[in-house]
């Protein structure tokens, strides 16, 4: 079964999809109406969610100074944490990555994308018994747009210039338009809180399916099933507990041992160890984080696009994958989306490793000597055997490489963003919009390629704005051309994300682009025996 039918599969068996769209999507796949009904037959009766139990899960990414005001988070363990209490106004679909209604339950904007007005549901109450009102949104979104509350949405929001009550309805008014504004709503930091968290932000007193019973800042934090929960596709267990194991082996152990049911950050180096075990499943999702090798474009050697072209044909992309990723990742084309994201860019040429046109375009370059090369084993997991993999495949070519391996101490404020050519990692971004803004906008801080091109800014500023899916799928391709074939980036895979779980752990949704099932990993499964 591919991926794709079983993600299916898995949305029927946790009640998640009817008949009707299961065996629609199946067909546009290019499965048979016949098939198509018996695949959904067997799902629907292969595992009904069950509830009852108690949820272990044992994360990396946690810290004594770890506190509950969904402002602040930063952490894995807090994204999981505030995904188990508290709701945004808009969250995205894990098969498609669109927006879909939570507590926004619908919207509209203006022809221009700068109004927006969302209708707010009803009859959901917060954990204190509550009733939501439009006005604990409004409260919610201003007290983020406040840069006093240090909230890590501020560079969502900061773009709202006026929020307002319109009856049942929220009205955000924008500098500019903006098509991708009610997905920018599902960031996790914008969990809607009673008085907009104005009162006490660190309550953790939501709207989710699971209630704080207790918070051990670092150790472990643990919750009970939220009786009243306005949703019934979730919160399966009765109780979810968050244990802080941050070292690589001791998650692999617990796992194993039967002590947690489910880990994050599995080290590919680790996964055939893991799959020998017969209780536990190994579970790796497609991600939009990328391993990089940064060059600056205004910089010499690298102002010479021909030199830029040597460098991109001269890296090894499926040996890397293989080598650095142990095979848990995608190849990269050398621009920052990959299909996880909507709207990606289709029919654009897969850049493959090519000596002779390396050779080529170094020669023609004029470039003589060694190209440096800086890497640190913090810039990415494996940065130092990759860049001596891509010295290797650079030498078939005639590029003599000299990698300088930098000291991990310094290495963000003093190679990365600093020096012309470089290795580092990026995370991906929710959308298009926000990768190409924060990463390749001329006058974005971390254009840590220097990529300055007016006719991109432009054209970056008009595909936000712009409705019409079908234009706006065109100007990102013309986007991912000019950074692809002109830019400083050379992108030679995306990671997956591997996390694993004990067998008996049932309903894991694989959502795209996102670590641990967009964090809603304790919201989504169910334990079976």
């Amino acid at each position: 079964m591919s991926d794709y039918l079983k993600f299916l599969a898995d949305e029927v068996r946790r009640g998640g999809m009817n008949r009707r769209e299961f065996i629609g999507r199946a067909i546009a796949a290019g499965v048979s109406l016949t098939a198509a009904g018996s695949l959904f037959s067997t799902s629907a009766l292969a595992q009904e969610p069950k509830r009852g139990g108690h949820l272990k899960l044992g994360l990396e990414g946690g810290s004594a100074t770890d506190g509950l005001d969904p402002a602040k988070y930063l952490s894995q363990v807090l994204f999981c944490i505030g995904r188990c209490w508290g709701d945004m106004l808009v969250e995205s679909d894990p098969m498609t990555g669109a927006a879909v209604p939570a507590l926004a339950e619908s919207w509209e904007p203006s022809p221009d994308a700068k109004t927006w007005t969302f209708k707010i549901r009803k009859g959901v109450k917060f954990h204190d018994g509550k009733e939501l009102t439009v006005d604990d949104v409004v409260a919610t979104l201003k007290r983020h747009t406040d840069e006093k509350s240090e909230s890590g949405a501020l560079g969502v929001v900061k773009s709202i210039t006026d929020i307002k009550a319109d009856g049942g309805n929220l009205v955000l008014t924008l500098q500019e338009g903006n098509a991708d504004m009610p997905l920018l709503l599902s960031d996790y930091h914008l969990i809607i809180q009673p008085n907009g968290g104005m009162d006490n932000p660190a309550a953790a007193v939501g709207t989710g399916p699971f209630k704080l019973v207790k918070h051990e800042p670092g150790v472990r934090t643990t919750f009970e099933r939220n009786a009243n929960d306005w949703r019934q596709d979730r919160g399966y267990v009765d109780s979810v507990e968050i244990i802080v194991i941050n070292d690589a082996t001791a998650r692999v152990a617990a796992l194993s041992s039967g002590q947690v049911h489910f880990i994050n950050r599995v080290d590919p180096k680790t996964v055939n160890l893991l799959k020998r075990a017969p209780t536990v499943e190994v579970l790796n999702t497609s991600g939009r984080g990328h391993y990089v090798f940064l060059m600056h474009c205004n910089t010499a050697p690298f102002d010479n696009n021909d030199l830029r072209m040597a460098m991109k044909y001269a890296i090894d992309r499926e040996a890397m994958v293989k080598t650095v990723l142990g095979g848990y990742g995608k190849v990269g084309n050398d621009f920052p989306i990959n299909s996880t994201y909507a709207l990606f860019p289709e029919g654009i040429e897969q850049r493959s490793y090519d000596p002779d046109k390396a050779a080529f375009h170094y020669k023609k370059s004029g470039h003589s000597g060694s190209v440096l090369l800086r890497t640190s084993e913090v810039a990415f997991p494996g940065a130092v055997d990759a860049a001596v993999l891509y010295q290797q495949s650079a030498r078939k070519a005639g590029i003599e490489i000299e990698v300088k391996r930098e000291p991990g101490d310094g290495y963000w404020s003093n190679v990365w963003n600093a020096q012309p050519f470089s290795a580092s990692y990026w995370g991906g971004r929710p959308t298009q919009d926000q990768m190409y803004t924060t990463a390749y906008y001329s006058k974005a801080d971390w254009n840590d390629t220097r990529f300055l091109r007016p006719d991109f800014d432009k054209l970056l500023l008009e595909a936000r704005a712009e409705l019409d899916e079908t234009k706006r799928r065109e100007m990102y391709r013309t986007m991912a051309m000019m950074v692809r074939d002109d830019g400083g980036v050379i992108l030679p895979m995306f990671n997956d994300f591997v996390n694993a779980a004990r067998k008996n752990v049932k309903g894991y949704v694989h959502d795209i682009g996102n670590d641990m099932s967009n964090g809603y990993v304790a919201n989504r499964v169910w334990l079976e025996g």
